[in-house]
């Protein structure tokens, strides 16, 4: 019983781990995320002149939140949990992108938070970013 709860708990840890690509989460912000926040992440896309609140500098949300990269807040502004309305509506505008929340993070409090793959690796590509 004891192999059975370890070999289940190392699969959910590898789909984890493996859902957090850098790399793909940087195909998901040039996508989705650059036109407004910039090419850099800096807040200053092409579309920031059309828009009601100014893009955030994603570089510096880690400086920002005092040395601690907020995973829970990045993930629940980007998929609407906590909505902003930036865009003259809620973010997400990108509909299905963020679902099945199928992979679990651990958020900066020690709380899982379910996210989907896209999200997951995008959030891996954020925090790569900061500085």
């Amino acid at each position: 019983m004891k192999a059975i709860v370890f070999l289940l708990a190392l699969a959910i840890l590898a789909s984890a781990a493996q859902a957090q690509d850098v790399r793909g989460g940087k195909a998901v912000y040039d996508r989705y995320c650059a036109a407004c926040h910039g090419p850099a992440a800096q807040g200053n896309g092409p579309m920031k002149m059309v828009l009601t609140i100014d893009p955030t500098d994603l570089t510096a949300l880690q400086r920002a939140n005092g040395g601690h990269f907020p995973l829970a807040r990045v993930v629940e502004r980007i998929d609407g949990r906590d909505p902003i309305v930036a865009h003259g509506s809620e973010m997400p505008i990108y509909g299905d992108l963020f679902e099945p929340r199928s992979v679990p993070l651990r958020t900066e409090r020690g709380e899982t938070l379910r996210v989907s793959p896209p999200m997951a690796d995008l959030v891996a590509y954020l925090e790569s970013l900061q500085r």
